[in-house]
């Protein structure tokens, strides 16, 4: 990359050097069984519990994953067994460079539609990755789209669901505390063992079941699965309680698609706190045009929305007309500050004992939640 002195001296001294993804394919290739996890929502929590449930049952895999395992405290391990368990991201086709033996198919929604332009681009993007599968792929049978591409896909499929008949689908779920999901796993329509979450959200029984897929495929038994699902407490930046501020909680969540944040905040919404108030920083001038109308309905859910400017990483606010009071318009009672200080004196002044404070996205909005506990 010019301008960076590492890579440019680099190519002054003739060093190779590499793209990210590039490497990553190198050293997945190392392993006999990569497990490389794709989807649009859920990769990190889905490659962390797989991890969880894999390492706890003495399989010593490698994994290289999007957030922090608290097991392993970091965002990967080497491991000298048969396995690496990989977060595979669609974006700029970087999933491209893996060559799975196992790969799983989370689900397929509209995002990174800057890089793709249509969504028949993106689930044929997916396609390639099935194809890529030496051994099997996992696919959501209650998503639509995946179950659209793995219709053009000539490999072995094992499905996992909740609706539909899935070979490993979640039956006789019940909810044992407010957001939080047990069920029973059955296999190829036999009811099986018995699991419960310590992360909550519904959708988090998607995400469990394709890690118990990866993890049995890979030779777990069905009692390791289980139990590395119920010790499995997050990864980081995934509804990460951080702290309390005068019996107010904090809460950190990487959610930056309108997807993602329907499903944190309707979690949140169904736990026993008083008032949710979503602390959002939209990521990426691009996406939030696009998905202007999604991000106001979803954000609406919570009882109280600030809002920082957007933050554009690789685009440039002068190539966009969209801006963040653009959505707070949509947004009844939103408000929106330029700076994190502002942010953080407008909660901390108004949320009460009992409230959640939950920070959004996927950019540095965490140094906001961060900054609320340094005032405690």
């Amino acid at each position: 990359m010019k301008g960076n002195p590492e890579v440019e001296e680099a190519m002054r001294l003739g060093i190779p050097t590499v793209e990210r993804s590039v490497l990553l394919g190198y050293v997945t290739n190392t392993y006999p069984c990569p497990i490389c996890i794709s989807g649009t929502h859920g990769k990190t929590t889905t490659t962390a519990m797989t991890t969880q449930i894999m390492v706890m049952a003495g399989m010593d895999p490698a994994a290289v994953i999007g957030g922090k395992l608290p097991l392993i405290d970091g965002y990967g391990r080497y491991g000298a067994g048969r396995n690496v368990v990989v977060e595979a991201c669609e974006y700029h086709n970087t999933f491209l460079q893996l060559v799975p033996h196992t790969s799983v198919i989370l689900n397929i929604d509209a995002d990174h539609l800057e890089f793709f332009k249509t969504m028949d681009n993106l689930k044929e993007s997916f396609r390639k990755f099935a194809l890529l599968t030496q051994h099997r792929v996992i696919a959501n049978i209650d998503d639509a789209n995946t179950v659209a591409v793995m219709g053009r896909v000539d490999r072995d499929v094992r499905t996992f669901g909740i609706r539909q008949n899935a070979d490993y689908r979640a039956v006789n779920v019940q909810e044992y505390r407010p957001s939080f999901f047990e069920f029973d796993v059955a296999v190829q329509g036999v009811p099986g063992v018995h699991v419960r979450l310590s992360v909550p959200g519904y959708h988090n029984i998607y995400n469990a079941l394709a890690a118990y897929a990866c993890a049995e495929g890979a030779g777990c038994t069905p009692s390791q699965c289980a139990q590395g699902l119920q010790a499995f407490r997050g990864a980081g930046r995934r509804f990460e309680i951080l702290g309390e501020v005068n019996g107010v909680t904090i809460a950190d969540d990487y959610a930056h698609h309108p997807t993602e944040l329907e499903a944190t905040l309707r979690a949140a919404k169904e736990m026993d706190y008083k008032k949710v108030w979503a602390v959002f920083q939209p990521f990426t001038y691009s996406r939030t045009q696009m998905l202007l109308d999604e991000f106001a309905r979803v954000l609406s859910i919570a009882d109280n929305v600030v809002m920082t400017e957007i933050m554009g990483s690789r685009e440039r606010a002068e190539d966009y007309t969209v801006r963040t009071k653009d959505l707070a318009a949509k947004i009844p009672g939103s408000v929106w500050f330029s700076t994190f200080d502002e942010v953080v004196d407008h909660v901390l002044a108004h949320a009460q004992p009992g409230d959640l404070v939950i920070t959004l996205g996927c950019g540095d909005i965490y140094k906001a939640a961060k900054m609320m506990i340094a005032r405690a």
